[in-house]
C-alpha cells in the first residue's frame, strides 16, 4: 500500500525572517563596535578621522537594515520590490550560514531553519514571476519517493514506471506528461547536478528533504529552485512520499497562459 501522508505542518518563513532581523542587529551591533573600540586611536593620527569612520558605519548599517526591510517586503508581498535576484544571493550566501549560526545558539534545530529557508527561497523565486515554457523546466525528485521495495528503479528512467499507484512516481509521472515537462530521479547530489547540467533548465521543482533541497538551492544558485519538502512517514530515504498537487500548483504559477 500507499503510505499515507503525515499531518506535518507545511514550513513557514516567519521563523527565518525572524532570526534574519535579529542577525541584522547583530550585524549593525557588530559594526557599531568595529568603529566605536578604535575610536581613539583614529583620532590620534586624524581629528576627523572618527567622524568619517563613522559616516562609513551608518551606511553599512544601514544597508543591513534597508535590504533586511526589502527581503521581508518582497517575501509578504510575493512581488519583485527591488533585485529579488539579488536578494536570493545574499540569503543564500551569506544570511543562511549565520543564521544557522544564530540558531545553534539559540537551541533551534537546523532542519527547522532549513524549513523556513526554503520557505523563504520559494517566495523570493516566486516573487519574480517567472513565465517559464515547458521544455525549460525541470521536475527533479529523490529516488526515495519510490516504493522501496519495488522491482523497477526508475532513476534511469521514470518512463519505465508501471504506474500501479502505489508510491508518488505514478502521479508525478502523468503531471510531468501532462504539461510535457522532463522529469528526473536523483540518486544523489552528484547525480542531480549532472541531470541539471545536460538539461540546461530555467527553473528547478525541486522536492527533497531540508538538507538535500538546503544544498541543492546554494549549488545551483543563480538558477532558481523552487523547493518542496517531502514526507517521511517510513523514516528517513525510504518509501518517502509528497503532495503532487503542491508540485502542480507550482508549476502553474510558472508557465505562460
Amino acid at each position: 500500500m500507499k503510505p499515507e501522508p503525515s499531518n506535518v505542518r507545511p514550513p513557514r518563513k516567519r521563523l527565518f525572517v525572524a532570526l534574519m532581523g535579529v542577525t541584522c542587529l547583530l550585524i549593525v551591533g557588530i559594526i557599531y563596535l568595529i568603529w566605536w573600540i578604535p575610536t581613539k586611536g583614529l583620532a590620534n593620527i586624524h581629528p576627523d578621522l572618527p567622524h568619517y569612520m563613522g559616516i562609513l558605519f551608518i551606511i553599512l548599517s544601514g544597508i543591513a537594515i534597508i535590504g533586511t526591510f526589502l527581503l521581508v517586503l518582497t517575501t509578504a508581498l510575493s512581488r519583485d520590490i527591488f533585485f529579488s535576484g539579488f536578494l536570493r544571493l545574499v540569503v543564500i550566501k551569506f544570511l543562511l550560514p549565520a543564521i544557522e549560526t544564530l540558531g545553534r545558539v539559540l537551541g533551534i534545530k537546523k532542519d527547522t531553519i532549513r524549513q523556513s529557508f526554503v520557505a523563504m527561497n520559494n517566495s523570493l523565486v516566486v516573487s519574480q514571476h517567472f513565465k517559464i515554457h515547458p521544455d525549460r523546466i525541470l521536475i527533479l525528485l529523490p529516488h526515495c519517493l519510490q516504493l522501496f521495495d519495488c522491482d523497477i528503479k526508475v532513476t534511469g528512467g521514470i518512463e519505465k514506471c508501471i504506474r500501479c499507484g502505489k508510491c508518488d512516481i505514478k502521479g508525478l509521472a502523468e503531471l510531468a506528461d501532462k504539461y510535457h515537462i522532463a522529469i528526473s530521479v536523483a540518486t544523489g547530489g552528484t547525480l542531480a547536478r549532472k541531470v541539471i547540467v545536460e538539461k540546461r533548465p530555467k527553473l528547478v521543482l525541486a522536492v527533497a528533504c531540508e538538507r538535500d533541497l538546503t544544498s541543492g538551492i546554494k549549488d545551483c544558485y543563480p538558477l532558481p529552485v523552487y523547493g518542496i519538502l517531502n514526507d517521511r512517514p517510513n523514516g528517513p530515504c525510504i518509501s518517502t512520499v509528497v503532495d503532487v498537487e503542491k508540485i502542480e500548483e507550482a508549476l502553474k504559477a510558472v508557465l505562460p497562459e
